[in-house]
C-alpha cells in the first residue's frame, strides 16, 4: 500500500511540474496536445498562431526526480522523443523544454535548425521567429532512420556486452570487440554499396557470391563454414581499391594492413551481429508509406550512422593506456564546429570555397575522426539549408566533398581503421585518414592546404621511471625530439644544437650537422627553424631572429632575454609544436579551433607562444605587430573534462584565424588587426565523471550551450 501511494505522490508532482510547464509558455495558445503515458514522463505538444499561422509545435517534457540523463544526454533524450512521438505522422516539434523540478533545458531537435542532431540552446525562440522556421527533415525516411539508430544503439551495446562478458571469443579487451565490429561494418559496406554479383574465393578455392555468404541467414544455416568463408572475404576486400586513399605526398594508405586479421570464430556472434545490421525490416516514409520490404544500412540517414558509431564508441571504448585521449567529448566537438561553420558562413571566401566543393578540413592528431565525422553532418547541415541549388546538384556537391575535403592522421593504427570505417559508414571512404609516425613531420600533410582544422593534439611531456627500462624510453623519446626540432638526422644526438634555418640571403638553408635532402635539395623536414634568419653575433654566439612566413616555422625555438631565438630542447611541450604545425598547414585566412592545456594560455614562460601567435602589442598603436594569427575566442573547459582519458589537465578551446597573406608576396602576412577576443567559461559539459561513466543524471548543465549562442550573437 505505501508503495502504491508513493507511486501516486510521484505521478502528482510530475502532473503539477508539466502544468507548470505550460502556465510558462502561455503565448501557446493552441489546444495542448497530450503525448502518450510514461512512467516518468508527463509530455505533450504545444502551439501557437501569428497572423493567423501555426507555428510549428514545441514539446513539453516533464521528468520525475532521477531521470535527468534524458535531458542532460541528447542521445538518450532522441530515444524517448521517439517513443513519445511515435503516433504523431506529421508536424513533429523542432524544439523541446525539458524540467524535472530541479532543472530545466531547452533542446533544438533532430537537426532541425541545421545543426548536427538534437543540441541544447539557451532559449526558445519567440512565436515569429518560430513561425519563419524551416522546419526541414533531414530525408523522406527519417523517421524510420531514427527507429533504426536507436535499434542499432541497443544491439551494438548488448553485442558487445556478451562478447565481453560472456564468449570472449579471440579477444583480449573491450578495445578489440570494437575493432571487431568495425571489420564487419567494413564488410557490410560492400554488400551495400558494391556489385550484388560481387564474388570472391574461400580457403578450398570455390567461387562464392559475397552477398549469399555474408547475410544473417546463411551463418545460422552453415555455422563455422560461413565464419571460415567470410574470414576469406575480408582477407580478399581488406585491400580493395574503393577503400585505398591516396595522401597529399602520393602514398597510398588501405584501411588495413596485410598482418590484420578476423578474430571473431563464433558463429552465433557473427549470426547475431549480422541480424542487427541486416534485418532492419521495411524501409518507410514520415507519413507510413512502404518505400522497401527490407532495408538495408545504405537506407538510414548517414549522420545517424556516424552518430551510433562515435556514440557506440565512447560508450564502450577503454580509455586508459593512452589511447583515450583522443576521445574528445562529444559537447565539445559540437561547440567548436559550430561556432567554426558560423564564422564559416560569414566569409563570402570561405563561402565560395565550400560550394565550389574546394574546402578542405583536416584533424593532424584525428583519433576516430570525431572532429571530422561532425564537420561531414555540419557541412551537410550547411549545403542543405544555406545554398539555393537544385536537390541533384546540392548531393553531387556532397560527395565531391566526401571524395576530396577530408584528412585526418594519428599514429595509432586502430584510431586510424576506426576512423576510416566511421567515415565509410558516412558514404566518405576516400576521406584521406593515414597512419603516420609523427604528424609534425610527415610530409603528407603539405603547408597552407587546409580551410579548417580542429584538433585535441597530445600535451604534456611524458613521466618516465627511474629503473633501466623507463631511463632507455626517455633517451629514445629525447632522440626523437631532437629529430622533430631539428630535421631528419640520427638518432643519436651528435651537435649541441641544431639550427636550421633559411638564409634569405644566401638563399639557401644554413644547417649545423647532416640534414637529409630530396632531389631538388631541400630539406625533407627542415626543422622548426624555417622562419629564423641569422642577423648577428658571431660564428660562436649568432643571433637568430623571427621573421613570420604563411609556411614556416619557429617553436622549436624560444626568444632569450636579449631577444635572440635559441633552440629549445627535448622538454618542449608537444602542443606547442602542434600550434605551430597546424597555423603552418592552413591556408592563409584559414581556422584552427585547439583544445590545449591552460598552462600554454596562463604561464608567464609561455608568454612567447602566445606573441608568436598574436604578435606583440605596440604601446603607441596598440596594435599586435608580428603574429602569425588573429585570436578570435578562447573557452576554458571543466578539469574533469578529458578525466575518462586518465587526466585531470585543465584546458581550454583556442579559436584563432591564420592571417591573410599579401596577394603579392604569398609568403608575407598582411597587416590585419586583433579584434576582441571572446572568452568564456564552461563549468559543466551536462555531465559530470564518476565511476568511470560520463554521468548525464547529475543534473548539470551543458554550459557550451549558452557559450555558443552567446559567441553567434556577438556578446
Amino acid at each position: 500500500m505505501a508503495k502504491e501511494t508513493k507511486k501516486q505522490d510521484a505521478q502528482l508532482q510530475l502532473e503539477l511540474l508539466f502544468n507548470r510547464l505550460v502556465q510558462q509558455h502561455s503565448e501557446f495558445t493552441q489546444p495542448l496536445l497530450d503525448l502518450p503515458t510514461h512512467e516518468f514522463v508527463k509530455a505533450g505538444l504545444i502551439q501557437g498562431l501569428v497572423e493567423g499561422n501555426l507555428t510549428p509545435p514545441v514539446m513539453l517534457v516533464a521528468l520525475t526526480e532521477g531521470h535527468w540523463e534524458y535531458a542532460a544526454d541528447t542521445a538518450k533524450f532522441d530515444e524517448l522523443a521517439y517513443q513519445l512521438l511515435s503516433d504523431i505522422d506529421d508536424d513533429w516539434p523542432v524544439f523541446a523544454v525539458v524540467a524535472d523540478g530541479s532543472n530545466q533545458r531547452i533542446l533544438a531537435l533532430f537537426g532541425a535548425d541545421g545543426s548536427d542532431g538534437t543540441h541544447g540552446v539557451d532559449s526558445l525562440p519567440s512565436l515569429d521567429e518560430l513561425r519563419s522556421f524551416d522546419r526541414l527533415e533531414r530525408d523522406p525516411t527519417f523517421r524510420w532512420s531514427m527507429r533504426i539508430y536507436t535499434r542499432l544503439m541497443q544491439r551494438f551495446d548488448a553485442f558487445h556486452e556478451n562478447v565481453y562478458r560472456v564468449t570472449k571469443d579471440k579477444v583480449n579487451d573491450k578495445n578489440d570487440i570494437i575493432e571487431e565490429v568495425a571489420k564487419l561494418l567494413f564488410l557490410e559496406s560492400f554488400r551495400v554499396h558494391h556489385d550484388e554479383n560481387l564474388t570472391f574465393i574461400d580457403a578450398e578455392g570455390n567461387t562464392l557470391r559475397f552477398r549469399d555468404v555474408y547475410d544473417w541467414q546463411y551463418v545460422a544455416k552453415h555455422g563455422d563454414k560461413a565464419v571460415e568463408q567470410i574470414k576469406a572475404a575480408f582477407e580478399e576486400f581488406k585491400s580493395h581499391e574503393d577503400y585505398v586513399v591516396i595522401s597529399d605526398d602520393g602514398s597510398r594508405n588501405a584501411i588495413f594492413d596485410k598482418d590484420t586479421h578476423l578474430r571473431l570464430s563464433v558463429a552465433k556472434n557473427y549470426q547475431d551481429l549480422l541480424e542487427a545490421i541486416q534485418n532492419l525490416g521495411p524501409v518507410k516514409t514520415n507519413d507510413g508509406k512502404t518505400l522497401k520490404e527490407q532495408g538495408n544500412l545504405g537506407d538510414v540517414s548517414g549522420d545517424l550512422l556516424g552518430r551510433v558509431f562515435d556514440v557506440f564508441l565512447r560508450a564502450n571504448f577503454e580509455s586508459k593506456g593512452g589511447l583515450g585521449v583522443y576521445l574528445t567529448p562529444n559537447p565539445v566537438k559540437q561547440a567548436m564546429l559550430e561556432i567554426a561553420m558560423h564564422d564559416i558562413d560569414d566569409d563570402d571566401e570561405m563561402r565560395s570555397r565550400l560550394a565550389n566543393g574546394d574546402f578542405r578540413f583536416c584533424d593532424p592528431t584525428c583519433g576516430s575522426f570525431g572532429f571530422g565525422s561532425v564537420a561531414l553532418s555540419q557541412i551537410d547541415k550547411w549545403i542543405d539549408f544555406k545554398l539555393v541549388l537544385a536537390d541533384d546538384k546540392k548531393a553531387a556537391l556532397k560527395q565531391k566533398l566526401r571524395e576530396s575535403a577530408f584528412t585526418g592522421a594519428d599514429a595509432a593504427p586502430r584510431m586510424v581503421m576506426l576512423a576510416r570505417v566511421n567515415m565509410a559508414l558516412q558514404n566518405a571512404p576516400k576521406a584521406q585518414i593515414f597512419y603516420t609516425d609523427n604528424s609534425l613531420t610527415t610530409q603528407a600533410l603539405k603547408p597552407n592546404s587546409f580551410d579548417l582544422i580542429c584538433t585535441n593534439p597530445p600535451f604534456g611531456t611524458p613521466n618516465f621511471g627511474k629503473d633501466k627500462k623507463g631511463q632507455e624510453s626517455k633517451k629514445n623519446y629525447e632522440a626523437n625530439m631532437e629529430q622533430v626540432l631539428g630535421g631528419f638526422r640520427p638518432a643519436e644526438k651528435v651537435v649541441d644544437s641544431y639550427n636550421t634555418y633559411y638564409d634569405h640571403l644566401k638563399m639557401k638553408w644554413q644547417d649545423t650537422g647532416d640534414l637529409a635532402l630530396d632531389e631538388n635539395g631541400n630539406p625533407k623536414w627542415a626543422g622548426y627553424r624555417t622562419d629564423l634568419r641569422r642577423t648577428g653575433g658571431t660564428d660562436k654566439k649568432p643571433v637568430y631572429s623571427y621573421f613570420p612566413s604563411a609556411s614556416g616555422l619557429a617553436l622549436g625555438s624560444k626568444p632569450d632575454s636579449k631577444g635572440s631565438w635559441q633552440p629549445v630542447g627535448a622538454s618542449i611541450d608537444p602542443a606547442v609544436l602542434f600550434i605551430d604545425r597546424c597555423l603552418q598547414l592552413l591556408k592563409p585566412g584559414g581556422r584552427l579551433m585547439i583544445v590545449l592545456p591552460d598552462g600554454i594560455l596562463c604561464n608567464s614562460g609561455d608568454r612567447y607562444v602566445r606573441e608568436y601567435i598574436m604578435g606583440k602589442k605596440d604601446e603607441k598603436s596598440g596594435d599586435f605587430v608580428g603574429g602569425k594569427a588573429i585570436v578570435k575566442a578562447v573557452i576554458s573547459l571543466p578539469s574533469d573534462c578529458f578525466k575518462l582519458s586518465g587526466t585531470g589537465a585543465k584546458t581550454s578551446i583556442l579559436y584563432v584565424q591564420k592571417r591573410h597573406a599579401n596577394p603579392n608576396q604569398p609568403e608575407q602576412f598582411l597587416p590585419e588587426p586583433q579584434t576582441d577576443v571572446f572568452m568564456a567559461v564552461a563549468e559543466t559539459l551536462g555531465y559530470v565523471v564518476k565511476n568511470n561513466i560520463e554521468d548525464y543524471n547529475a543534473g548539470v548543465a551543458n554550459d557550451l550551450d549558452k557559450i555558443v549562442s552567446a559567441y553567434k550573437r556577438g556578446e
